[in-house]
């Protein structure tokens, strides 16, 4: 990667250099024929002080003959005088171009190579008072000539800056490529690695990506081993019953229990599998795709309570609703799991003659005074397949998935869940929303079940 990086680098620097020396070289032979026509245009004026038809040949004139050509053009373009070829008969001048400029405009400028010297000359016209043209030449080389003479300073320049800036490209390639590598081979030890501090938030952003991304393989790896523990138990009973029922070797009461036994792990298995179907689909949902919309969660709560009232009554427990109503910007369908899943589990491990209260403020509260929870399990409780007494689990119907599910829901919703529990006193769990969740204030009210 890097010898590639190098070689579009050096690329790059050699079409710059020539266009630098291309561009420098244009606007230098601009610069160039602004000076030599300046300089003609000066002249001009000082040779309109003079009548150069009668001093033509005075000395300090002739002098300049060797420099510049001066040529005298009448109103109709037939050369009066000029001093290169002296009396010698001239092509009318008329259509030349800066001759026809200065007519227009009073002067004119043009660069040609002229058929006479053969030379790239500069022309520079100007129109007397009388009407008639006073043209100066000036022999002062191409931009092919000033490439010429510039050539070898041109070159050694280019080749040195060629270079040096090959060697600053490979320093810098290496500082931007060093860390690149590293990644690809060894995520752990990225600190160690010289690069641009610019690049820094960029690389921990990838390393923080690699480790998300690692621990997400490991939850994933982790939940699959689980998933297959879970359903490897119930299917194993329901097969061994299943067998000795087919195998007729159960009594007629052996065989009702057997019976009821595989409907149990049954139902436990659609339970897990329902478990397991919704945390899939809460992961491989974008936030984006969710339906959001208000959702009053006090009367959520109400409907919920409804809905377990059966297993409560089946488990002993009594339920009760408080607070006001909290309307906020929710995914009805995940906010109705995430309820059902609080009231669920502290129904399932509560006591007999027990409690369960919800209360609705300005936060969800889920209280229990059932067997309550070791300090030692209290932060593994949201772990997916974590129970504290698997056996107390199996007996209530739980899949260790309940509380993994709430919390996955409350992130969805950018909500706070936390969790206090006493053994023996009970557990309370609060989900606090984030402030613009909110869609109304709260009015009070008061709904004890």
């Amino acid at each position: 990667m890097a010898r590639k990086i190098n070689l579009n680098f050096m690329v790059v620097i050699a079409v710059s250099i020539l266009l630098s020396v291309l561009f420098t070289t244009i606007v230098s032979y601009r610069f160039f024929q602004k000076e030599v026509f300046a300089e003609l245009s000066s002249f001009a004026e000082i040779m309109e002080d003079l009548d150069f038809m009668e001093r033509m040949e005075d000395e300090g004139v002739v002098n300049l003959h060797d420099a510049l050509r001066i040529t005298w053009i009448a109103q109709d373009g037939a050369v009066l005088y000029d001093s290169y070829s002296g009396n010698a008969a001239l092509d009318n001048h008329k259509e030349r171009p800066e001759v026809a400029k200065a007519m227009q405009t009073g002067k004119g400028t043009s660069v040609r190579k002229s058929e006479t010297m053969g030379q790239n000359i500069f022309f520079y016209a100007r129109r007397a008072a009388d009407g008639t043209i006073l043209r100066i030449a000036k022999e002062a080389g191409s931009i092919w000539n000033v490439y010429r003479n510039t050539l070898p300073i041109t070159l050694l320049v280019a080749v040195l800056s060629f270079f040096i800036s090959v060697w600053i490209a490979r320093q810098l390639t290496k500082a931007f490529v060093s860390p690149i590598e590293q990644m690809a081979s060894d995520m752990e030890h990225l600190q160690n690695v010289s690069t641009y501090k610019e690049l820094m938030p960029f690389i921990e952003l990838i390393r923080s990506r690699h480790e998300e991304a690692l621990q997400n393989a490991r939850i994933r790896q982790e939940f699959t081993a689980n998933v297959s523990h879970e359903l490897k138990t119930p299917l194993t009973s329901i097969s061994g019953y299943a067998e000795l029922i087919a195998t007729g070797m159960a009594s007629k009461k052996e065989g009702r229990h057997f019976a009821e036994e595989i409907h149990g792990n049954a139902q436990r298995l659609l339970a897990l599998i329902n478990d397991i179907l919704q945390l899939s689909e809460l992961d491989d949902t974008p936030d984006d795709s969710l339906s959001f919309e208000p959702v009053d969660v006090h009367e959520l709560a109400a409907r919920c309570m409804e809905m377990v009232q059966p297993i409560a009554e089946r488990h002993g427990v009594t339920l009760s609703l408080k607070g006001t109503p909290l309307v906020i910007h929710a995914d009805k369908r995940l906010m109705e799991e995430l309820l059902y899943n609080l009231c669920d589990n502290a129904i399932r491990y509560n006591r007999a003659g027990g409690h369960v209260w919800v209360t609705v403020t300005n936060q969800l509260i889920v209280q229990d005074d059932g067997i309550g929870i070791s300090p030692k399990y209290q932060k593994r409780v949201f772990e997916r397949f974590f129970r504290v007494d698997k056996s107390r689990s199996r007996k209530t119907g739980g899949t260790g998935l309940g509380l993994a599910i709430v919390k996955h829901i409350a992130e969805v919703h950018h909500a706070d869940i936390s969790l206090d529990s006493d053994v023996g006193i009970g557990t309370t769990i609060r989900v606090v929303f984030a402030d613009n969740a909110a869609v109304t204030p709260t009015v009070q009210t008061a709904q004890p079940l």
